[in-house]
C-alpha cells in the first residue's frame, strides 16, 4: 500500500545546503514561509514532510534559492574556469581532502558497505584527448523494396522498470551494508537487523517519495538508525543482557569503547569516519549544526584515543578498523520480498486494525444513545430527622378490669337488655 506522491522536493541534505549556500538560518527561512523554527529543522532532517500550501511556498523558495546558486556558479566558473570549495578553518583538520576541481572526496575514503563487501573502485588512467573523426561519406543507396520486418531489422523495446524491482534493487544493494552500520551503531546483531528491514519497509509504504530522493540510501539509513537509536528498547526483556562480544580481543575492546560513547557522538563517528560523509551532511542527518557536529566528532576521537592509545584516530586509520570490526560479524540482510510482502501485510494489519477500533466506538456510541434516558428524572434527596414534633400516640394495653368489662360487654346483647312491656289484667 502506498501513498500518492506530492509536490517534489529536494532531498534534506539538499535543503540544508541551498539554505545554507544563501547564508540563511533556519529562523530566516521560517519566517519567509510562515512557520517556527523547530518546523524547518525538521523538514531539513528528513523527520517531517511538508504539507499543502506550505509544501509550495517552500518548493518554490528552494527551487528559487538552486536557480541563483546555479546562476552564479556559470558566472564565477566562466571567470576562473573552476569552482573553489571554501571550508570552515575549524574544519579543515576534520574534512578529507578534496579535489578543488571536481569539488568531490578523494578515492580513499568510501563507504563502510563497499569497504566490506570488496566493491572498490579502481583509480582510472586519465583519459588522453583523441583528435575527433569525421564520419566518411557513403553513397547512398537505392530504396529496396519493401519486405516484410525480421528480428533483425524490428526494433528492440528496453524494458521498463517496475516499483518492485527498484526497490528490489536498492534494497539488494544497501542492506548489508546497512546492516553492518547499525551493528556498529547499537552492538546487537538481531536489533540491527531489525531496524534495516523496518526501515526498508517504511521505505516501501513511502516509495513514491523515496523514488524521488536523490539519495534513497540516506533515506533508508536515517530511518534505520532512528528506530535502533530508540530510547524504548532498553524496555524489552531481549535487550536486558547484551550480545556476545567479538572473537577477536582488540574487537572486543574497541567495539567496548564505541558503546561507552554518547549516542549522539557515535552516530556521528560513523557517519563521517564510517560512511564517509562531509561535515554539513553528517550534521544535517544528525539534526545538529555543523560546529556542533564537529565538537562531537573531536570529542568521540579523543575518548577513542584515550582509552585505547594503540589505535589511531586518524580519518582514514578509523574508516579501516571501523570496517574490520563490522566484516568480521556475519549479518543476515533482510530480502527484499520478504520485506515489501511484509510491509504490505503490516500495513493492511494496521488498516484493519483502525477500522475495527472506529466500529467499536461507533458501536458503544449508538449503544449508548439507545440506552441513555430521554429525559430528565430528579435524583430523590435522602431523609432527614425532623426535632420538635411529638411522638405518635396509641392506645396502651388493657387492664385486668378492662378485659372484663370486655368479655361482659361482648356476651350481652348488642341492642341492651330487653324492654319490659305492659300485659292486659
Amino acid at each position: 500500500m502506498t501513498q500518492s506522491p506530492a509536490t517534489a522536493l529536494p532531498s534534506p541534505k539538499e535543503r540544508r545546503r541551498l539554505r545554507e549556500a544563501k547564508s540563511l538560518s533556519q529562523a530566516e527561512l521560517a519566517a519567509k514561509i510562515g512557520v517556527t523554527r523547530e518546523t524547518v529543522r525538521s523538514w531539513e532532517s528528513g523527520r517531517t514532510a511538508p504539507r499543502g500550501r506550505r509544501r509550495n511556498v517552500y518548493a518554490k523558495l528552494l527551487a528559487e534559492l538552486a536557480n541563483e546558486q546555479t546562476v552564479s556558479g556559470s558566472v564565477s566558473g566562466s571567470v576562473s574556469g573552476r569552482r573553489s570549495v571554501r571550508r570552515p578553518s575549524w574544519a579543515k583538520d576534520l574534512a578529507p581532502p578534496v579535489d578543488d576541481t571536481k569539488g568531490r572526496k578523494s578515492p580513499a575514503r568510501i563507504p563502510v558497505g563497499a569497504a566490506i563487501n570488496g566493491h572498490t573502485r579502481p583509480e582510472r588512467a586519465p583519459a588522453v584527448a583523441q583528435p575527433e573523426r569525421q564520419p566518411e561519406r557513403q553513397p547512398e543507396r537505392q530504396p529496396e523494396p519493401s519486405t516484410p520486418p525480421t528480428a533483425a531489422t524490428t526494433p528492440v523495446a528496453t524494458p521498463v522498470t517496475t516499483p518492485a524491482e527498484a526497490f528490489d534493487a536498492l534494497c539488494t544493494n544497501c542492506a548489508p551494508g546497512l546492516v553492518r552500520q547499525t551493528y556498529l551503531l547499537t552492538g546487537r546483531r538481531t536489533l540491527a537487523q531489525e531496524s534495516v528491514e523496518r526501515a526498508f519497509q517504511l521505505a516501501w509504504q513511502r516509495w513514491p517519495e523515496v523514488a524521488v530522493d536523490r539519495d534513497p540510501e540516506g533515506w533508508v539509513r536515517a530511518a534505520a538508525y532512528e528506530y535502533a537509536m530508540s530510547p524504548w528498547h532498553r524496555l524489552r526483556r531481549s535487550h536486558r543482557q547484551p550480545d556476545a562480544p567479538p572473537a577477536d580481543p582488540a574487537d572486543r575492546a574497541f567495539l567496548a569503547v564505541l558503546m561507552s560513547l554518547p549516542p549522539a557522538q557515535r552516530r556521528t563517528l560513523l557517519l563521517y569516519d564510517g560512511v564517509g560523509l562531509d561535515l554539513p551532511e553528517t550534521a544535517a542527518e544528525t539534526e545538529a549544526s555543523t560546529p556542533a557536529a564537529a565538537g562531537r566528532l573531536l570529542n568521540a576521537r579523543d575518548a577513542i584515543a584515550d582509552r585505547l592509545p594503540d589505535v589511531a584516530t586518524t580519518p582514514e586509520a578509523l574508516h579501516q578498523r571501523l570496517g574490520e570490526l563490522c566484516g568480521a560479524e556475519k549479518l543476515r540482510p533482510p530480502n527484499a520480498g520478504l520485506v515489501r510482502t511484509g510491509s504490505e501485510t503490516r500495513a493492511r494489519f494496521w488498516t484493519r486494525a483502525a477500522i475495527a477500533f472506529t466500529a467499536l466506538i461507533v458501536g458503544a456510541t449508538a449503544l449508548t444513545l439507545r440506552t441513555a434516558p430521554t429525559h430528565y428524572e430528579p435524583p430523590q434527596s435522602p431523609g432527614k430527622a425532623i426535632s420538635g414534633v411529638p411522638p405518635r400516640m396509641g392506645p396502651g394495653p388493657l387492664t385486668y378490669g378492662d378485659q372484663l368489662l370486655h368479655r361482659k360487654l361482648r356476651e350481652d346483647l348488642s341492642s341492651g337488655p330487653e324492654r319490659l312491656t305492659p300485659q292486659a289484667r
